[in-house]
This record gives structure tokens, C-alpha cells and sequence, in this order.
């Protein structure tokens, strides 16, 4: 959606995750989130009577909820839906934006977990929900491919975090490779997992 047609709030919320993903908590400012939102300073402490911490919350809440609802998307484009299919198209998100324009952005909950989950608590709750609010999604659509459900929930796990360590990685060596490797690695250890009909 574009930003002229969200209201201030929802543009506050949007644009303190991508200042996060980008420079991390501690150096995204009130001020700077305003701005980049084009919306008025006064209008911070209207939304976002709790400050900061309600924003920085909020931006990672929207950061699960965008990766949670992307999994349908991924699973729509699929012309056969496989597990190691769904991988590839969310590592893909992350291979194209860094192909594209650089290694600039990274995930806002991870980066909200690295700066703010250990000293704040309701960051902490924030970054843990936002995670569930994504392998959620994750874990169902496993299921929906025939991974049985005692085991989907710990690959959307797995998925996940190897994706967000891959993230991590790729950003650090300026090298799409930790993304390729996790995606062909996994693949084949995701689509064991599906249930073959006898």
C-alpha cells in the first residue's frame, strides 16, 4: 500500500520498521521515524502515548504480521506447493531486495530482538509474538502439504531461524550465498517430511 494512502499512524508504524531493519533500534529516533513518515512531530505522542517502546513494538508487530501473511502469497505463486518450494520463495524475498538495491535492510524483529528484547519486556513479548505471527503461517501451510502436524511446527521453526541466520550472514559478507546455501540445503530435508501416501 502506498504511503499516501495510509493514515499518519499506520505510516508511523510502517516507517519505524523500515528504520529498524536498516539502522536497528537504538539508532531509529522519534524524530526520524516522523520524517520519514511525513507525518507531524506532534502526532507521535498522540498515537504513541507509551513513546518509543509502543512504537518499536507496534513496527515489530506489523514485521510479523507482513512475513505471516506473505506465506499465503508465496504458497498462490507456487505452481506445485512443496515445502522446499515455500523455502525458496521466502528466501527469494530476501535474495532479489539484496540483488536489487543492496544489503542495506534486515528483519526488524531480529533486529528489535538483538537491541531491545533483553532489557525491555514488552519488546521481548513483542519479538516472540511477531515470530509466532510468522511460523504460524509457516507451520500450517507444511501441514496443508502433508508434513504431519507433530512435526510441522518445528520446521517452520527451522525454517525460520535458518532464514533469519542466513539474513544475518548475508548482510554481514555482503553475499546473496548464506541464502542460496540454507534454501538448497534445507529443500530436500523439508520434502522428506511430507507424508507419502502409500
Amino acid at each position: 500500500m502506498a504511503g499516501s494512502e495510509r493514515g499518519a499512524r499506520e505510516r508511523m508504524v510502517f516507517s519505524a520498521a523500515q528504520l529498524i531493519r536498516r539502522d536497528g533500534v537504538a539508532a531509529t529516533g522519534m524524530r526520524e521515524v516522523a520524517a520519514h513518515a511525513g507525518a507531524p512531530r506532534g502526532s507521535l505522542q498522540h498515537y504513541f502515548p507509551g513513546g518509543k517502546e509502543q512504537l518499536v513494538n507496534e513496527a515489530v508487530q506489523w514485521a510479523g504480521r507482513y512475513a505471516g501473511n506473505r506465506v499465503a502469497r508465496f504458497l498462490a505463486a507456487l505452481p506445485e506447493p512443496t515445502p522446499s518450494g515455500l523455502f525458496a520463495a521466502m528466501v527469494r524475498q530476501w535474495t532479489d531486495e539484496y540483488e536489487g538495491s543492496g544489503f542495506a535492510g534486515g528483519c526488524p524483529v531480529a533486529a528489535a530482538t538483538v537491541d531491545w528484547a533483553e532489557s525491555t519486556a514488552s519488546t521481548r513479548a513483542a519479538v516472540a509474538e511477531a515470530f509466532a505471527t510468522w511460523t504460524g503461517p509457516v507451520a500450517g501451510a507444511l501441514t496443508g502439504m502433508g508434513v504431519p502436524e507433530e512435526r510441522s511446527g518445528a520446521l517452520a521453526t527451522l525454517m525460520v531461524s535458518s532464514l533469519e541466520g542466513a539474513i544475518l550472514m548475508a548482510r554481514a559478507q555482503q553475499d546473496v550465498r548464506p541464502l542460496t546455501t540454507v534454501a538448497r540445503e534445507l529443500g530436500p530435508l523439508l520434502d522428506a517430511a511430507v507424508r507419502r501416501e502409500d
